[in-house]
């Protein structure tokens, strides 16, 4: 599997889709399934997959709850990351995060910049509280998808050191 602990424990990831069109039944959110999909199919067990506003304070409490009653060990967030005045999930990562894992979203934008320039307007981020990792990812399908399987097989050793195994 390569994504398990060395005790054989698959890491528990909860999925946030940020998205106020999907909330009112305007858009149908596509990335929220693909990361579930992906994640199961590398080893991964999946727990809670949230569809939320753009709210901040909403995300944040949301976040805070999964990370403080240690629901999982991952938090992979999809949308919310442009330019848009709604478009704050960074700012809710960054508010809840206790640690700073700035290597993550460098990473990410360096690989997408080979495949579109556009990625210089990522926003995303990635942060810890206690013993979760927070991980921004874009809003659109075609992104989630190169820049999850780019980071997807390097995660495990960083859940290993985080969680204690």
């Amino acid at each position: 599997m390569g994504n398990e602990a060395p005790s054989g424990r698959a890491y528990r990831v909860s999925i946030i889709t940020a998205s106020d069109k999907g909330v009112r039944g305007e858009r149908v959110d596509e990335s929220g399934p693909l990361i579930r999909r992906m994640v199961l199919a590398a080893g991964y067990r999946v727990g809670e997959c949230l569809l939320l506003s753009d709210d901040q304070e909403g995300l944040e409490k949301e976040m805070r709850r999964i990370c403080d009653d240690n629901l999982a060990d991952l938090i992979l967030t999809t949308g919310g990351t442009g330019f848009s005045p709604r478009d704050r999930m960074p700012e809710a990562s960054a508010a809840v995060g206790e640690r700073p894992v700035p290597g993550i979203p460098e990473a990410m934008r360096q690989y997408s910049l080979g495949l579109t320039k556009r990625a210089m307007l990522g926003r995303g981020t990635a942060v810890i509280r206690g013993k979760t990792l927070i991980v921004n990812l874009p809003g659109s399908p075609k992104a989630v998808e190169e820049q999850l399987s780019f980071i997807l097989t390097e995660l495990p050793h960083g859940l290993d050191m985080l969680t204690g195994l």
